[in-house]
């Protein structure tokens, strides 16, 4: 189990009056990240930082100590039942908000403690960062030369333009705990971000979730945000703009905002989320309108859409209402399956019906949506055994002449 330190970031002595919030770290850093949003939301809510091994008050690590991000995740929950045990059959539920590896963890908890979570908030972070032999080069290049080694390349990541010179005080002082960093603990860290990967699990995140990414975040980008509010199943993403990869400092007015409605549930309450394009009960009749054409698009592409919208008179403007609005605005938008999950359905069904035409737009659509160009080869070819050969026929025949002019189209 990896070893890890808590920090309390409450104004208060006694903890368990008021509902807890835990607050993980980016690599290098320490729960000094999270002051300034402590600050902000110390007086509602119990808030405890906890410093990844080798960071910050966490005791440091031995050469060859190896974890992974889900050990980080177990022992997050038993740094929390060491301060705030609960009982054994109602043990301590918390709201978690992480910044990068610590937003990883977030994930991690989701899917290995879930009872355990009222909330997740993901910041600057991913379900699979990028670069995996990256992480796994700087543990060398870290382990033998040291933390400081990362100084130069950290400020850059780190914080958006101009913030090292406008915020010296917060931007050192985060620079400062990098230096002290435990060089085998900052190591460590690295290879289990290198091994983390959770994409095919994401799916089963159940809680109320919000993705946030930073502006000029290169590590984390607000596409990565985005694909894992879409495909959590109560998501929400948002991007910060004059921010990088640490939002806690660079913007704790932000975040705090942003986590306190999130702590609350109000973004469970709004009837329609137009980024994620997720309609939620009680939406009035324009809400699930808007919140259909929000996936109508992100589907099928704005050209289709607005082409679509282009022909609509008085004769099929009814239509088009109800289409976005029970099909997209009604199914769609639902989070039981993913839009990979839901192509494959759509293709197959057009397959079974020969909706030749409908077909060839919804191959468009799935390769919008995630799918490759062999699974929707594998979707035929296992529809010519349920729906007939000749209709898979017909199906490869108008994929291919689909896939084709995707081609001329982007030459």
């Amino acid at each position: 189990m990896p070893q890890i330190r808590a920090v309390r970031l409450s104004p208060r002595e006694e903890l368990g009056q008021k509902e807890l919030v835990v607050l993980g770290p980016s690599l290098g850093t320490s729960t000094v990240m999270w002051d300034a949003v402590a600050r902000l939301l110390g007086d509602d809510y119990d808030l405890l930082g906890w410093d990844l091994p080798g960071h910050g008050v966490s005791p440091a690590a031995e050469p060859d100590t190896e974890f992974s991000v889900g050990e980080l995740a177990d022992a997050v929950v038993g740094l929390v039942d060491s301060i705030l045990p609960g009982t054994a059959s109602s043990p301590t539920a918390f709201h978690y908000a992480g910044d990068s590896v610590g937003g990883a963890t977030g994930a991690e908890l989701a899917l290995r403690h879930p009872e355990r979570l009222l909330t997740l908030a993901m910041f600057c972070s991913s379900a699979r960062f990028n670069g995996a032999e990256g992480y796994a080069e700087r543990a060398e290049l870290v382990a033998k030369q040291g933390t400081a080694v990362r100084l130069q390349a950290s400020a850059e990541i780190w914080f958006a333009p101009g913030f090292l010179a406008e915020h010296p005080t917060e931007s050192s002082r985060l620079l400062h705990t990098l230096r002290d960093a435990d060089r085998f603990g900052y190591a460590a860290v690295c290879r289990a971000i290198a091994a983390y990967d959770v994409r095919d699990r994401f799916t089963e995140i159940a809680v109320p979730f919000l993705a946030v990414a930073g502006e000029f975040d290169s590590v984390c980008p607000f596409s990565d945000a985005q694909w894992m509010a879409e495909h959590a199943q109560q998501g929400t993403a948002v991007e910060l703009p004059g921010v990088a990869h640490i939002a806690p400092t660079e913007n704790p007015a932000a975040v705090a905002g942003l986590l306190r409605k999130h702590f609350a549930g109000g973004a469970l309450k709004a009837p329609v989320d137009p980024r994620a394009g997720v309609v939620q009960p009680g939406a009035t009749q324009r809400e699930v309108y808007d919140g259909g054409m929000v996936v109508r698009r992100e589907v099928l592409g704005d050209a289709h859409v607005d082409r679509a919208n282009a022909s609509i008179d008085e004769f099929t403007s009814e239509f088009q209402n109800m289409i976005t609005r029970i099909a997209w605005g009604g199914i769609w938008t639902r989070p039981g399956l993913t839009r990979q999950m839901r192509s494959v359905a759509v293709l197959t069904a057009m397959i079974a019906h020969g909706h030749w035409d409908e077909f060839a737009m919804h191959v468009r659509a799935a390769l919008r949506n995630g799918l490759t160009r062999d699974e929707i080869k594998e979707v035929i070819l296992q529809s010519a055994i349920y729906c007939g050969v000749p209709s898979a026929n017909t199906a490869f025949k108008v994929a291919q002449k689909t896939l084709a002019a995707i081609d001329e189209e982007q030459q």
